[in-house]
């Protein structure tokens, strides 16, 4: 008798094995960026109604999250996040983390709510393949994180209009595709980043109202203190005295 299967049952096999792998990708894709959306409405208030309603996460038909407001999604068969524009909807609350399950996003808008606190520190493991990375006009404050060099995909991002202090991180030089970088509006201090060519695309405006920012486009940075040494003021003094 014969046991060696022929072609055909392995080609089926092999295609009922793909089938399989596809639909266990495609759950736990699925799984992963409902839990995505979840944890921003479970951490964003939405008090005028302008979102949530049409986030109903009791139907689970196909594609059902590709339907909420602000979402893109990559394809409609995919059910996998690639946008969330949540622009100018006036939510309230802290950076909602959980976006981190929305594994595959590469564009977050988030500007013009009322949202507050830190920008988190491992946001680069949050959203680490973003492209455009936007949370201009909020409340945002404390400094903002060197971890942002590591979204290597990053080209533009939009910090301005927060309460943002301390230094921008020289670290962001090391975004190679950055094309739009804006701080302007907050209260940070010290040099400006070095984004290399792409220092020339970046106007003094984006910068502006930072009254402790210096160099690139803007005015240098002053140099340090010259010191003076006591020894030396004695010695002159002596001279002096002793040429009178």
């Amino acid at each position: 008798m014969n046991m060696v299967p022929s072609s055909r049952a392995v080609a089926v096999h092999i295609a009922v094995f793909v089938c399989l792998l596809s639909i266990s990708n495609f759950i736990n894709g699925l799984q992963s960026d409902i839990d995505c959306l979840r944890a921003i409405k479970d951490t964003l208030e939405d008090p005028f109604g302008y979102v949530y309603p049409t986030w109903n996460f009791s139907d689970h038909y196909e594609r059902f999250i590709c339907t909420f407001k602000g979402i893109d999604c990559w394809h409609p068969d995919e059910n996998r996040v690639l946008n969330i524009r949540l622009s100018y909807k006036v939510l309230k609350g802290e950076f909602p983390r959980g976006i981190e399950n929305c594994s595959a996003l590469t564009g977050l808008d988030l500007s013009g709510n009322m949202l507050y606190g830190d920008i988190p520190n491992n946001i680069s493991n949050i959203i680490p393949v973003v492209t455009t990375l936007d949370l201009c006009s909020n409340n945002f404050s404390g400094e903002i994180p060197k971890s942002l060099a590591n979204c290597t995909y990053l080209n533009a991002l939009r910090l301005d209009n927060n309460q943002l202090t301390g230094q921008i991180p020289a670290e962001l030089g090391l975004l190679l595709r950055i094309q739009i970088s804006n701080v302007a509006g907050n209260h940070l201090t010290g040099p400006v980043p070095n984004f290399g060519n792409a220092s020339t695309s970046i106007p003094p405006n984006s910068y502006a109202n930072n009254a402790g920012l210096c160099g690139g486009p803007l005015p240098a940075c002053p140099g340090p203190p010259r010191k003076t040494h006591n020894g030396d003021s004695r010695i002159l003094s002596y001279i002096k005295r002793t040429i009178m």
